[in-house]
């Protein structure tokens, strides 16, 4: 792919991970939003690697690659990545195991290591990325690879290709929930989180009980603090941090590991993940300039950057 323009639209960690792939590759990439990383939704994630509120026929590759990208990452403490294990609680009969698939050495939880009313769970050891560290450490990985990046609200793909100044082989769409107005796709929802950050009382593993009947929970220890989370309003676009869910989410969360409860307040946050009945990752047509599309990941953008960052990679060197 040498010497190929690309432009990609959207700059949180999809199109930072799209373009640090494609520099690698010998690309030349400019990268257009109209906010920065810390400022997207990709900085409000919990970032454990979990397939949260996503879907695709190739989800378990992408998962796979994915987990052994970041793997690699965690050998490297820069990265802000590291490898946590935890455990993800089933109430219900039917939960999805499919993502075990990717994870080696998993094993089935015990009775005792599962909460009350829990019918099952899983232990595994994945991938927890501190944000505060993990992006700006992508953002320098493309800086030193040559890729560019401009503030810009992009109206319209034809723009791009019209701009002498781009003048893009290629052009990406990971734009997150913009990504459907520019590709005229309206199956594009918000689905709005919420997190809190507490201090963290020395605990060390993950858990997340998605199916929790009083609301969405999962606690997700970092570096310097732990992420309580969390809630999933399909359809909501209130960015605001709203009390209730906040002290909603404390309850539950220390309910779930009672070492919480009381644990000081270190910062809060809300967003809005890029929902969509299944992720789009093809090739687009209709346009002046070749398209790929790449959004509608949900809860897993971080968990599935790398596995989707080489697809898109493959099709941009076949077109």
């Amino acid at each position: 792919m040498s010497g190929t323009r690309v432009a990609i639209v959207g700059g949180g960690v999809i199109g930072l991970t799209i373009a640090a792939e494609l520099a690698r590759a010998g690309t030349s990439v400019t990268v257009l939003a109209d906010r920065t990383a810390e400022e997207s939704v990709s900085a409000v994630a919990a970032a454990l690697w979990f397939p949260y509120r996503s879907g695709h026929p190739s989800l378990v590759t992408w998962l796979e690659r994915s987990l052994h990208r970041f793997t690699e990452l965690a050998a490297d403490p820069d990265t802000g990545v590291d490898l946590r294990s935890g455990l993800v609680v089933e109430r219900r009969p039917d939960a999805d195991r499919s993502w075990t698939a990717a994870v080696p050495g998993h094993r089935e939880a015990t009775p005792e290591e599962l909460p009350p009313g829990a019918l099952a769970g899983v232990r595994a050891t994945v991938p927890v990325l501190t944000v505060p560290a993990y992006l700006p450490w992508l953002l320098a990985r493309c800086e030193r690879a040559g890729v560019r990046f401009l503030t810009r609200t992009v109206g319209s793909i034809d723009e791009l290709a019209a701009d002498p100044a781009l003048a893009p082989d290629v052009v990406v769409v990971a734009a997150g929930l913009r990504a459907g107005t520019l590709l005229g796709d309206d199956s594009v929802f918000p689905i709005r989180g919420q997190v809190v950050r507490v201090a963290n009382p020395g605990i060390t593993e993950w858990i997340t009980d998605d199916q929790d009947p009083a609301g969405v929970t999962y606690v997700v220890p970092r570096r310097h603090d732990v992420v309580c989370g969390g809630v999933a309003e399909v359809g909501s676009w209130d960015e605001g941090i709203d009390p209730d869910t906040e002290r909603a989410v404390l309850a539950r969360t220390a309910a779930l590991v009672p070492a919480l409860a009381g644990q000081p307040v270190l910062g809060r946050a809300a967003g809005l993940r890029p929902g969509r009945p299944s992720i789009r990752l093809e090739q687009v047509e209709g346009h002046a300039v070749p398209v790929v599309a790449c959004y509608g990941h949900g809860g897993s953008g971080v968990t599935l950057s790398w596995g989707c960052a080489e697809a898109v990679a493959g099709l941009v060197a076949d077109l």
